[in-house]
């Protein structure tokens, strides 16, 4: 009921700026911010009516609609055959494709002597903005938004090959100020493609917006909310390196974005129609037909403006968008983890582990990365960085992130204890190779292995080479294993059962002794 009393207030407001300050019909538009014709159309039912101005002033808003409505319809018969149709007209413009322009052409076949497409759609209008919910009204400026959003049919790509298609989304945007229009086939709506499509979207444009106003769809959302969204972090960060804002829709209110759902139905009309019969055979040979397409609808005049988009773009609404920044968005992804208790990440996406300093073992950090490198924040303070590793199962660590009794180990490598191990004997070899495996973090086998290979100056050689053969057959990859068998000098009788018993083998032994 609300929006009806300010439709009506309108037109109360329009006889006063007549019958009191004397305005023309023009001037009157201009101050309601309605149009001149209907201004004209309100004026002549209130002359019809035979009220004052006072007496009109006294009534309701229901009062006032029956009394000019019923003036209306005293003026012409033809107006009162026309409107005993328009709630049918109102019911059957909701059905996909009908449009007011068929309306009138089935309309006037039937009355060939009724009113011309003008009048029909005019009078049409003003029973609308009288007689039912208002559509709100969205004053879209130069360089304010730009709406974005997926059609809801797609377009198919075949395969050269097999002959089988497979169909892609279509992103549309548009700006509000010029209804400038771009459009871009994705494989998905995944946020990869989702943001990818907005950037291309501004380079068409050359500018940014103040805001950018999406659907609630998950890449732009993460929790769609009527008064506090959660926007999603990928495309928020993107919104940040554009100097830009995301105001996304509410949910379940399509006047929210009335622009852009027009913006869909006209690319239906001028790039899906045109393009229904090509077959494409790669993203890239259908977005090139779309971009032809979208040249034509720009450079296309308005229906009532004697103007293109592109025109208009140009005149009124290119320099009020901000510059672009030279470098094009790199997708950046956000995880939030635990550092394990060796100072370290598991990072999933690599399989791999980075380290952070030390003091933060226990805390909860979040990771910003991207293709090539990944960042690590507390508190939204960066504490480390590191460029990704493919290697799975591996460790990236930094000498600075390691506690002091760590950094001692820091000049030992994998390769040196082989090295090492190589000149004392095969098997010793093997066995500092199955320890440096056995365990999940380098530093934890370097204590192990730099034991190993001491024994040898107790021991000799010979006997570590074999004592190292034994732990070896019965896989027991650890210090104390090969240091039991020399201690105890175990024949090969009892090797299996006494090294079983008593000595743990490497599944048993965590490491942690060496991160107290």
């Amino acid at each position: 009921m609300a929006k009806r009393r300010v439709s009506m207030n309108k037109i109360r407001e329009t006889i006063r700026l007549h019958q009191e300050a004397g305005l023309s019909n023009r001037q009157i538009a201009r101050a309601l911010g309605i149009s001149r014709p209907s201004v004209a159309q309100y004026l002549t039912d209130y002359r019809s009516s035979g009220l004052s101005y006072s007496a009109i002033a006294a009534l309701s808003d229901d009062e006032l609609v029956s009394i000019l409505e019923g003036a209306k319809r005293a003026v012409s018969e033809r107006y009162r055959d026309l409107s005993e149709r328009f709630e049918y007209f109102v019911k059957e413009l909701k059905r996909t494709g009908v449009t007011l322009d068929l309306l009138w052409q089935e309309y006037k076949r039937e009355h060939p002597a009724s009113y011309n497409r003008t009048q029909f759609c005019h009078h049409f209008k003003v029973w609308r903005e009288t007689s039912s919910e208002l559509t709100m009204h969205l004053e879209h400026k130069a360089g304010e938004k730009m709406y974005v959003d997926y059609s809801g049919k797609k377009l198919t790509v075949y395969d050269r090959t097999t002959g089988v298609g497979r169909e892609v989304e279509i992103m549309v945007a548009i700006l509000g100020g010029s209804q400038l229009t771009y459009a871009e086939a994705t494989e998905s709506q995944k946020k990869e493609d989702w943001i990818k499509a907005n950037e291309h979207a501004l380079r068409y444009y050359g500018g940014v917006p103040q805001a950018i106003v999406p659907d609630c769809l998950k890449s732009a959302v993460e929790r769609a909310d009527k008064y506090e969204p959660d926007i999603n972090p990928e495309y928020a960060d993107f919104a940040r390196h554009h100097s830009t804002v995301i105001l996304p829709a509410r949910p379940h209110s399509p006047k929210d974005k009335a622009l852009a759902e027009n913006a869909v139905k006209i690319i239906y009309q001028r790039v899906f129609a045109p393009l229904r019969d090509r077959m494409f055979y790669s993203l890239k040979e259908l977005n090139e037909a779309i971009g032809e397409r979208l040249e034509v609808h720009n450079h296309t005049p308005f229906q009532r403006m004697k103007i293109s988009r592109w025109d208009l773009f140009n005149q009124t609404e290119r320099n009020t968008l901000k510059p672009l920044k030279p470098e094009a968005y790199e997708l950046r992804r956000f995880l939030d983890l635990k550092v394990q208790f060796n100072y370290h990440i598991a990072f999933s996406p690599d399989k791999h582990y980075y380290s952070v300093p030390w003091r933060y073992k226990g805390k909860r950090i979040t990771v910003i990365y991207t293709s090539s490198s990944l960042e690590i924040y507390h508190k939204n303070i960066r504490i480390a960085f590191h460029l990704r590793e493919c290697s799975a199962k591996r460790y990236t660590t930094t000498r600075e992130h390691m506690p002091p009794h760590h950094q001692f180990y820091d000049g030992w490598s994998p390769q040196k204890m082989i090295t090492w191990a190589e000149a004392i004997g095969t098997e010793v070899k093997a066995m500092i190779e199955a320890v440096l495996e056995s365990r999940p973090y380098p530093e934890q086998a370097y204590k192990a292995c730099l034991g190993i290979l001491n024994l040898a100056r107790k021991y000799g050689k010979e006997r570590l080479n074999e004592a190292c053969a034994r732990a070896l057959e019965y896989r027991c990859y650890s210090y104390r294993s090969v240091r039991n068998i020399l201690e105890n000098n175990l024949d090969k009788l009892r090797d299996r059962e006494v090294i079983h018993r008593e000595l743990p083998i490497h599944e048993n032994i965590r490491g942690t002794e060496y991160f107290q």
